[in-house]
């Protein structure tokens, strides 16, 4: 369908008379985001338009005269769908369908259309539909009043019965219902995912970022998974989780989330908690950026905003999150070098190529000592009853030094976190003395 996009830049007035954008985002950059989400869906996009809106009206946000100026190119360009960047109103809607006799759907709605498109897992297609029906509910208009029932009430001289559209929205809420009581069974099967992996304690390291900002090419490149990465916005929707090695032999989960975007709409927020509630749990949070995008610190910006939304704010995140700085092989030499020196000099910056793989070792090493906290040495000799530990020490410690021993038990040299050393003291503890004899800090 060939599809055109309208972008509107509303002002706002300052204190002190001056007129602003209501916006923190370039219009040019908002024109080419919405244009790649109309593309991401397959709609062929015949022009994009800047539309600068000073006082919007109730009716219809843009004024008459923009309205007639993008009637004729919808003529001229013989465009049956507008795209227009900004929430409408239900009525506003209605009014600019009759006004451009084409089909029109705001930000909300094209992005609810990707989402179903993407929807791949049970999970997926629950959350979208819930967000669509909530969308849909508020937007039902009285155009089936000829379908009244002649009557209804009590008495004779009972009014209209139940119209068309309440009868829609009727089983629109029923419908409404009965997907969030199904959700209400996906997060109780999550929440019993999540007291698995805390029996087998395996630190979970969350993705996330603005859309295409690279997360799935990086997951690829740490765990070699076949996740879908393309150059397209919302490329991946479902929640990928696989476990993972990290240099000195430590096992990780790596969670690979949605990706954010600007103005996400409520509906979408509140369906897909449940998955997003995985960065919650995360013990670290990698927030990878596109750093080829000049948008990049708004995109930025756009994905904190969301994460405080959630419940992380500025001071947990210090300590949970480390900044990926993405794309640097399509920088320019001078560029690239200068924002490799400055994430060199930054505690939590790392920057990386998830294509060429360059940044990517430095950044399983940041993962890793962020995760160990502060490393003890020991050396152990496992006794043979206590062989049975070894999986759980190769797992949760850097074994640096094995010797195998005659009489069959195990001599190791061994760096772990105070928390897994005290564990580790526990375990064996519970054995025989010769164990807890043998184990040097």
């Amino acid at each position: 369908m060939r599809a055109t996009v309208v972008v509107p830049v509303l002002k706002s007035r300052s204190r002190g008379g001056q007129s602003e954008s209501a916006s923190t985002r370039t219009p040019e950059s908002r024109l080419e985001e919405a244009t790649g989400l109309a593309q991401a869906i397959d709609l062929d996009v015949v022009n994009g338009s800047i539309v600068p809106v000073n006082d919007p009206r109730p009716a219809t946000l843009l004024g008459t005269g923009k309205i007639e100026e993008i009637k004729a190119l919808l003529d001229e360009r013989d465009s049956g769908l507008v795209i227009v960047d900004h929430p409408l109103t239900p009525v506003q809607q209605r009014n600019l369908e009759k006004e451009w006799n084409a089909k029109v759907i705001d930000r909300t709605g094209l992005i609810l259309e990707i989402f179903g498109r993407r929807a791949s897992t049970k999970e997926g297609t629950l959350q979208v539909d819930l967000a669509h029906l909530n969308y849909q509910k508020g937007r039902l208009v009285r155009s089936w009043t000829h379908l009244e029932r002649q009557r209804g009430g009590g008495g004779f001289m009972g009014g209209p019965g139940e119209t068309q559209i309440e009868a829609d929205r009727r089983l629109l809420q029923d419908r409404i219902i009965k997907l969030e009581r199904e959700l209400e069974q996906v997060v109780r099967t999550r929440q019993l995912h999540r007291a698995k992996r805390r029996k087998v304690p395996h630190p979970i390291v969350a993705l996330v970022g603005y859309t295409n900002a690279g997360k799935s090419t990086l997951f690829n490149r740490i765990t070699g998974a076949g996740v879908l990465a393309e150059d397209m916005l919302f490329a991946t929707l479902d929640p990928t989780l696989r476990r993972m090695k990290l240099p000195h032999g430590r096992t990780v989960i790596l969670s690979d989330t949605v990706g954010f975007i600007s103005d996400l709409p409520t509906h979408l927020v509140a369906a897909f908690r449940a998955t997003l509630e995985e960065v919650l749990e995360a013990d670290l949070i990698l927030h990878v950026r596109d750093m080829s995008d000049p948008d990049n610190q708004a995109q930025s910006s756009d994905v904190m905003r969301i994460l405080n939304d959630l419940g992380i704010d500025e001071a947990e995140s210090a300590k949970r999150l480390i900044e990926v700085w993405n794309k640097i092989d399509r920088l320019e030499p001078e560029v690239h070098d200068t924002m490799v020196q400055k994430s060199s000099g930054a505690s939590n910056v790392v920057a990386v190529s998830a294509v060429s793989g360059e940044g990517v070792g430095t950044l399983m090493d940041e993962i890793s000592r962020r995760l160990s906290g502060v490393m003890t040495e020991a050396t152990i000799r496992l006794p043979v009853d206590k062989l049975a530990l070894l999986p759980w020490l190769y797992d949760h410690a850097i074994v640096d030094g094995r010797e195998d021993n005659e009489d069959g038990t195990i001599t190791l040299d061994l760096r772990l976190s105070e928390t897994e050393a005290t564990e580790l003291e526990r375990r064996i503890g519970n054995g025989p003395k010769s164990g807890k004899e043998d184990w040097e800090r």
